[in-house]
């Protein structure tokens, strides 16, 4: 799979910056230290970036911190042009912000090319809820007195993102926070920094004032987090990512009582009722299982098909994946690309070979490919086994694994067997059980009779151990705001 850099391809990536962003300046880390980004198609080092050390990251909170009041008092419909002007300026780069992602991270141009439009109305959608951030004030019930309830930024915050959504992942942050008012320094995954330091550029040529969003990438990530979560002056901490280091950092947060968002991991189920439109659920579990290669906290993780339809189901599946052209991203018709290291090549080969071991059968699939490039070809398998490793981790790679119920309590059942709570798929043409599935699987968000359910205007999030706190919608701004109760005495 190795290619050499197109000449269109290097422009873009010397157009990115290389340094820190802190205080309004792209700079240097502290002792000079850079790192190295690669291609996971071909293993080809793409760009050497700044490396921030601790002492950066404090700089960087500096910054935040002196800036924060000047951007609490700006007025929001002018912190709502700027996040408007962003929007625009993404949309007049979005070629560029694809590409850079199809580059850094290795999924198929087509699908970056819908991160870039999911990724973008996050910056469209809070550009407008800047302007409507309201309290309310009235007379209390004994009638002594006035309240007022307002609204206060929560202050300087620091976001942690990881490399599977380069650009979304950034926005979603970022955006609610700039519109509540706060402050921010985002530390971005070393595997695929690039798209969030393209897109800072593009902030700043919005008019964001200096240490308004400030980047501190880094090879180093606990290092650099540990100091800036523990300075008293940082007031919110939101991260995506796993479950274990999401505990490690809630843990870390605690001493300074912040506020936190968390993302954390997710083992979907995809449920399919013997009533389902099976032509829907074939799309439907292409569509949640196989976007992003399968690496994604919402991707579709457990399949759990109704005994009178699962051999049918498990046929068109196969028919479909075996179809499915493996390449580098940037290739014509590719819809599977690289795994993000030879680490998730790996532990996806484990979790097919322990199922297979237990006698789950092999549809489709089933091997990493040899040569340059992190590759392991679309997969699928059916009779998983109870107890399988398959349907109790999270994947993270594009692999299809079925089991079987027979009737609508064992599916419920199944469905919540899981730590996690993040996101549940239901097909079923019956509308009184899709009702009764809304109330009944243990998730904080649900797709029915759909496979992608994310919108920059619906709250994302998780119950049990899939994260606290919502991104997006009405709720997503809240995340970045505090509530002041004031009373004034009746005269």
């Amino acid at each position: 799979m190795s290619t050499q850099i197109a000449a269109h391809e290097q422009a873009l990536l010397d157009a990115v910056p290389t340094g820190l962003f802190i205080n309004g300046e792209w700079i240097a880390a502290e002792e000079g230290r850079t790192f190295d980004v690669r291609d996971p198609a071909t293993g080809d080092v793409i760009s050497s970036i700044a490396d921030a050390t601790p002492a950066d990251g404090m700089r960087a909170l500096d910054a935040a911190v002196a800036a924060q009041d000047a951007w609490a008092a700006t007025a929001p419909r002018t912190r709502s042009d700027i996040l408007r002007r962003a929007f625009d300026l993404v949309q007049e780069h979005k070629e560029d912000l694809a590409l850079l992602m199809t580059l850094e991270m290795g999924k198929p141009i087509a699908e970056a090319r819908g991160e870039v439009v999911y990724g973008g109305e996050f910056l469209r959608w809070f550009s407008e809820e800047a302007v409507r951030i309201a309290g309310r004030y009235g007379l209390n019930p004994e009638g002594t007195g006035h309240m007022v309830v307002s609204q206060r930024p929560v202050g300087p915050s620091f976001f942690v993102t990881p490399w599977n959504f380069p650009f979304a992942m950034a926005t979603r942050k970022i955006a609610p926070a700039l519109a509540a008012g706060c402050t921010v320094v985002i530390k971005p995954p070393a595997l695929t920094p690039l798209t969030t330091m393209f897109f800072v550029s593009l902030l700043e040529k919005a008019g964001l004032p200096a240490g308004v969003v400030n980047v501190v990438q880094t090879s180093r990530s606990s290092a650099l987090s540990a100091p800036i979560i523990a300075d008293p002056r940082l007031r919110k901490l939101s991260f995506t990512g796993s479950t274990e280091v999401g505990r490690k950092l809630i843990a870390q947060a605690a001493e300074g009582v912040l506020r936190v968002s968390m993302e954390l991991g997710g083992n979907a189920p995809f449920v399919v009722f013997e009533d389902a439109d099976l032509d829907k659920a074939v799309e439907g579990a292409l569509a949640a299982k196989f976007r992003n290669i399968g690496q994604a906290c919402t991707a579709a993780n457990r399949f759990i098909v109704h005994q009178d339809v699962a051999e049918e189901f498990a046929r068109r599946v196969a028919e479909r994946v075996q179809a499915m052209k493996i390449g580098r991203g940037t290739e014509e018709g590719v819809s599977i690309g690289p795994l993000i290291d030879d680490d998730a090549v790996a532990k996806a080969g484990e979790l097919v070979d322990e199922a297979v071991g237990r006698g789950a059968r092999l549809l489709a699939g089933g091997k990493a490919l040899d040569g340059a490039g992190s590759f392991y070809e679309p997969t699928v398998l059916t009779d998983v086994v109870a107890g399988s490793a398959i349907l109790r981790e999270e994947i993270f790679g594009p692999v299809l694994a079925i089991a079987t119920f027979a009737d609508e309590a064992e599916a419920v059942r199944l469905a919540n067997d899981t730590e996690y709570g993040l996101v549940s798929y239901v097909f079923t043409e019956d509308l009184a059980r899709g009702h009764r599935m809304i109330d009944a699987l243990e998730t904080g968000m649900m797709g029915l009779n759909v496979g992608v359910v994310s919108n920059a205007a619906a709250p994302f999030g998780g119950v049990k151990q899939s994260g606290v706190g919502r991104e997006g919608g009405f709720e997503g701004i809240h995340e970045y705001l505090s509530t002041k109760y004031t009373l004034i005495p009746a005269s």
